[in-house]
């Protein structure tokens, strides 16, 4: 007999709230001597997701709300496309690759800087009011981020494949 798994509400939002706190320390540490970060990033991201897709939030609606500047969001695109610098630019199902490489329009970068942003707001509501947050999070999900995260993730999958997480 297969016994169903409770939905434990409570758990599932823990785990999201952490989830989103190491992703942002990861991004914030990024640079640093620590050459193993986007591996990290890398290992994250899925389990990031599952958190994200099992959040019940009851259809709240959340209309996003940014509280980073884009002077500071611009600052960490040009960061992390620094330091991705070769690893950053991929092909989307799109781009026509008769154009070269510089026809790839999809960056590793500005899908970590838009995840980060959207987890740190949330990470700022959280502690305010969690409810807000798991629901900012769930919409932005939806909206944004949730592309930003499944192209992350199969480009960062691909440079794995590789053996180019590590520099």
């Amino acid at each position: 007999m297969i016994q169903q798994t409770r939905f434990d509400a409570p758990r599932i939002f823990h785990d999201v709230a952490t989830l989103a706190r190491r992703y942002c320390d990861i991004i914030d540490l990024s640079g640093s001597d620590w050459q193993h970060w986007l591996r990290e990033i890398a290992n994250l991201l899925p389990r990031l997701q599952v958190a994200i897709v099992s959040l019940r939030v009851d259809g709240r609606d959340f209309a996003p709300i940014y509280f980073m500047d884009l002077d500071a969001r611009f600052e960490l695109f040009a960061h992390l496309h620094r330091l991705l610098a070769d690893r950053d630019s991929y092909w989307l199902e799109f781009d026509s690759s008769n154009e070269g490489a510089d026809a790839m329009t999809g960056s590793l970068a500005d899908d970590l800087t838009d995840i980060y942003c959207e987890l740190k707001q949330g990470l700022l509501l959280y502690e305010l009011d969690p409810d807000d947050a798991f629901a900012a999070w769930s919409s932005g999900y939806e909206r944004h981020w949730g592309r930003h995260l499944i192209d992350a993730d199969r480009h960062l999958a691909m440079l794995g494949a590789q053996e180019r997480l590590d520099r």
